[in-house]
């Protein structure tokens, strides 16, 4: 894992640490000694950043998040509250700050961080899953999300979650259909001469799928869709128009826009290049729904 506190280190270095499991686990199951619903909402914490956004879906502010810096860098919403204490970083959380808030539930994401049976000692702990391999990360999200609620008896508030996200998806639909003939290219900057791309497989594609919009990416992709390549593999993306997620890298864009090699991009020459807000590329619904609001405000009418 990264040492966030060193920022010299690469970019690169810190995506691929940022990224959750890259393999399947086996499941983890909730801890005996917890109460399907009735566990204190005000007591939960969240080690991981997915289940931090299943939790807000549902309503409940967790009280304890990891790693809220890069939280704030990478996902930026949902915002968490200013009340939310920093329990450490998502691998290596502090055991005995968490001892101390005295937990109703620790809720991780499977196969990342502390094992289940150490976080046993401090409280109930729920896993939920991240991806599957299916190549539907946002349909495991919700299942996910359905799980979570079950469990904390807020089926109800789910299912309006649920039916707000399928409104989103049939008015982004109708606000992209003047562009939906164009393909979008979706990368983020890792250093000065990578980026990560999001094809078939990712989070994003789902919803790109769902809303009508067409990949420029029909190369190689990894476990979550996504693969890093040079910036000069860009060159052969043509009549695409292309966004560009910003995590704060508003200097490493200003120095690669002044190479040539930039320069000569299709859709740099063609002025098809959009620099949006963050949206954590391994969330959920609510990351999804954000992603919805941006295709339709830089690719057709506001939803």
């Amino acid at each position: 894992m990264i040492d966030f506190n060193n920022l010299s280190r690469r970019r690169l270095l810190q995506a691929m640490a940022l990224a959750p499991l890259m393999f399947a686990f086996p499941a983890l199951s909730a801890s005996p000694n917890s109460s399907k619903g009735h566990t204190d909402l005000d007591r939960i914490i969240a080690l991981e950043w997915l289940p931090v956004e299943l939790l807000i879906a549902l309503g409940v502010m967790p009280m304890g998040v990891a790693d809220i810096h890069n939280y704030g860098l990478w996902v930026k919403e949902p915002q968490l509250a200013p009340s939310v204490i920093e329990i450490g970083q998502r691998t290596a959380p502090n055991m005995e700050l968490m001892q101390q808030m005295n937990p109703s539930l620790l809720v991780i994401s499977q196969g990342y961080g502390p094992k289940a049976s150490q976080l046993e000692l401090i409280g109930p702990v729920l896993s939920v899953t991240a991806n599957d391999g299916s190549g539907h990360p946002l349909q495991q999200a919700i299942h996910s999300l359905n799980k979570l609620a079950d469990f904390l008896g807020l089926q109800d508030r789910a299912e309006r979650h649920l039916a707000q996200y399928q409104q989103v998806l049939t008015q982004t639909r109708e606000s992209l259909k003047s562009a939906a003939e164009r393909p979008v290219l979706l990368f983020s900057f890792l250093d000065k001469r990578h980026v990560l791309i999001f094809g078939e497989g990712s989070l994003l594609q789902e919803v790109m799928s769902d809303v009508g919009l067409t990949n420029a990416w029909n190369g190689e992709r990894n476990y979550w869709g996504s693969v890093t390549v040079g910036i000069e593999r860009l060159a052969s993306i043509n009549n695409a128009r292309a966004l560009c997620f910003d995590h704060g890298s508003e200097g490493i864009l200003a120095e690669v826009a002044k190479t040539p090699l930039w320069q000569s991009l299709p859709f740099v020459r063609q002025n098809q290049l959009s620099v949006v807000p963050a949206v954590w590329f391994y969330g959920a619904t609510l990351c999804a729904m954000r992603f919805c609001h941006i295709l339709s405000a830089t690719l057709g009418k506001p939803v």
